[in-house]
């Protein structure tokens, strides 16, 4: 069953595969940013628009039994998932249903933060971030993921149909309330609030049809593409083009896809 409004792509369990895949291709990279920031054993970590928890459920190990990790989610039915992930694995992990807008944090509560594609979505990113401001502890750090130039998703050869429908989904992102490239925002957005930018790290990926990244874009295809026909931006038709021409691409020799570029930005409160 699918809930309303509740994330962009669906909660459904389509999805939780797709996340699942997505975070297979870019676990290195958070794992990179955790391991810079200093999140270890005995401290209490959020993760910002948790999903499922598949880095919640790897921030639990490392904060381990003496420390604890808050997700916060929209969706009840990723929430629900997680705890039983955190039950399973007997993980200290509290597991919130909650608009970041409704959020509660307490001051001075927080070790660190997490967030992952979770600002690009909203239309108020630093009353969001100043919220995890005032809960950080004195040196608490934030590691943000957020993408910094969405247009540079790209394949070679060019396929029109594919492309066309590429475009569409940027366009959708675009008329959303938030911004999808927040990530170029963030440095100034931190400083502004008084913290310290310690890194700035750009991360790219470029996949073949025979590497494990391809099948982020691809179960992102399979996903996206009929949602935008179903709010007007494709036709059912250019979706069943764009896919045929992703299969097309996946059999041709030498082809390349250029995943959108990502920031990782550190800051110390």
């Amino acid at each position: 069953m699918q809930e309303k409004n509740a994330y962009i792509l669906g909660t459904d369990t389509e999805e939780l595969h797709r996340l699942g895949v997505q975070h297979q291709v870019w676990a290195e990279e958070a794992q990179h940013g955790w391991s810079k920031a200093h999140f270890t054993a005995g401290q209490t970590l959020l993760d910002l628009g948790c999903g499922p928890g598949f880095c919640t459920e790897e921030l639990a190990y490392i904060t381990g039994s003496s420390g604890k990790v808050i997700g916060v989610d929209r969706s009840a039915a990723f929430i629900e998932h997680l705890r039983q992930v955190a039950n399973l694995h007997h993980l200290s992990i509290q597991g919130i249903v909650a608009d970041f807008d409704d959020m509660h944090l307490d001051s001075n509560s927080l070790d660190g933060m997490y967030c992952r594609w979770a600002l690009a979505w909203l239309p108020n990113p630093k009353e969001i971030l100043q919220k995890v401001y005032n809960a950080l502890k004195p040196d608490g750090k934030m590691v943000i993921h957020e993408y910094y130039d969405w247009s540079t998703h790209q394949i070679e050869p060019h396929m029109p149909q594919l492309a066309k429908a590429i475009a569409a989904a940027l366009k959708s992102f675009k008329d959303s309330p938030g911004e999808i490239d927040i990530g170029r925002r963030l440095p100034a957005m931190l400083e502004e609030m008084g913290m310290e930018v310690t890194s700035i790290r750009l991360m790219s990926k470029i996949a073949t049809p025979s590497q494990f990244n391809w099948h982020w874009p691809k179960t992102f295809y399979r996903s996206y593409f009929p949602r935008l026909a179903d709010n007007g931006y494709l036709t059912k038709e250019d979706v069943t083009n764009a896919l045929f021409e992703h299969t097309k691409l996946e059999q041709t020799k030498g082809a390349t896809l250029c995943c959108p570029l990502m920031v990782e930005v550190i800051a110390k409160k």
